[in-house]
């Protein structure tokens, strides 16, 4: 996939101190390539999160820039920003009381596209996620199995095609033999669409097994190690690094 038009997104000096003097991420520099699929793993409480939420300004940054395709994220409306980023979380967050045709409609239809063409676009997202909107569009979430949530989920974060596309442990309610269908399939789906992607995962072996590169922090949002999963599991860059790994027992193959 050409990914000469996707935006990278980068952060520099970012910090986010709360009001009681928490700092939840105290100076964080990363560089998100254009079209990777970029992983934030740690312990509980190291920010991660709160990094990801930062670039759609859900979280408001105490300070540093943020910026998507060269462009500083302060600068712009927050709703816009939002509505051109995708926005995966682990619960979905689907409408109950609408169908499934009309959930992915959400954002083209606030964006007042066409009533055709949104019809048209909810059509080839369902069946890009193995949802056929015939069987699946009149349904209402609750009729769904979490695995088929989650996937109308990342159908709607991909309705109006936005170049970035922030996942916050977008796997994390499914189960096991689903959520590794989830991941391949998801894997499969980025490629094809070449979406730069910022991941929130605590799973390293899912970080190993999605990301082009895995960044380690530590509480503070401390970047402790930015690589491939080959250079994140086979040289792990410091004590932290390696005792986070083995965590997870032996570190997985990349």
């Amino acid at each position: 996939m050409d990914t000469s038009a996707t935006p990278g997104i980068e952060l520099a000096g970012v910090r986010k101190i709360y009001a009681d003097g928490t700092a939840a991420v105290e100076s964080l520099d990363l560089r998100v390539r254009s079209g990777e699929v970029l992983a934030l793993v740690g312990p509980s409480g190291c920010g991660k999160s709160t990094t990801l939420r930062m670039i759609n300004r859900l979280v408001e940054p105490s300070g540093g820039v943020i910026s998507v395709d060269g462009v500083d994220v302060m600068g712009q409306d927050p709703v816009e920003l939002r509505r051109g980023i995708g926005y995966v979380i682990q619960h979905v967050g689907l409408f109950p009381h609408r169908t499934v045709s009309q959930n992915v409609a959400t954002v083209p239809r606030l964006l007042k596209w066409d009533r055709a063409d949104i019809a048209v676009r909810v059509a080839e997202l369902l069946d890009l996620v193995g949802l056929p909107e015939a069987t699946y569009g009149p349904r209402y979430p609750h009729e769904l199995s979490g695995g088929e949530r989650q996937r109308v989920g990342v159908a709607r974060a991909l309705a109006v095609r936005p170049p970035v596309l922030l996942m916050d442990e977008p796997f994390g309610a499914v189960d096991p033999q689903g959520r590794r269908r989830l991941q391949r399939e998801f894997q499969a789906l980025q490629r094809e669409l070449g979406t730069t992607v910022v991941m929130v995962t605590h799973d390293i072996r899912e970080a190993v097994l999605l990301a082009d590169r895995i960044a380690v922090l530590s509480r503070g949002g401390v970047l402790e190690q930015l690589g491939t999963p080959e250079e994140v599991t086979e040289a792990p860059a410091n004590a932290f690094v390696a005792d986070f790994l083995a965590d997870f027992g032996e570190a997985p193959a990349a």
